[in-house]
């Protein structure tokens, strides 16, 4: 298993600046293969959304992403492995995290970041709420989602 690395933080953060550190790493650890995807916040269909809310509880939510990076680390060769997500107050546009993973091959790096992802999109221990003009409202888990993970149970 290659170098696990998760954060959880309040600041924003370069997802360029982290991405060369990560090459450097995955290119040190003999990598072949780096698969990145960082998700920002996103506007509501229309617009609307001034700010996004995350809430965590600290200890558990890093547990949480340690066991599920673990988890894929054993499904796939992996070398380095990184989860970033933030906390607090965001704006649309702004980075609000980061799946980076390395193999010597590109199929099990996809295969490991898509996994994470859908891991973090239904399971990952944080609270969303969104601020509109409307006022506030917490985020619901979507069916979609729970349905991406499903397939990972499956096969």
């Amino acid at each position: 298993m290659g170098d696990l690395q998760i954060r959880v933080q309040e600041a924003d953060f370069d997802p360029g600046a982290l991405l060369g550190d990560f090459h450097q790493l995955a290119a040190r650890s003999g990598a072949g293969a780096v698969v990145t995807f960082t998700g920002l916040v996103r506007d509501l269909p229309g617009g609307g959304l001034h700010a996004m809310e995350i809430e965590h509880y600290p200890g558990m939510t890093e547990k949480a992403l340690t066991a599920i990076a673990e988890e894929a680390a054993g499904r796939w060769d992996l070398g380095p492995v990184l989860i970033l997500h933030r906390y607090g107050l965001m704006r649309p546009e702004e980075p609000i995290m980061m799946v980076a993973t390395a193999s010597a091959h590109r199929a099990a790096a996809f295969a490991a970041a898509d996994f994470l992802m859908d891991y973090l999109k239904s399971r990952a221990p944080f609270w969303k709420k969104e601020t509109t003009e409307a006022g506030e409202s917490w985020v619901a888990a979507k069916a979609e989602d729970e349905a991406a993970l499903d397939r990972w149970r499956q096969g």
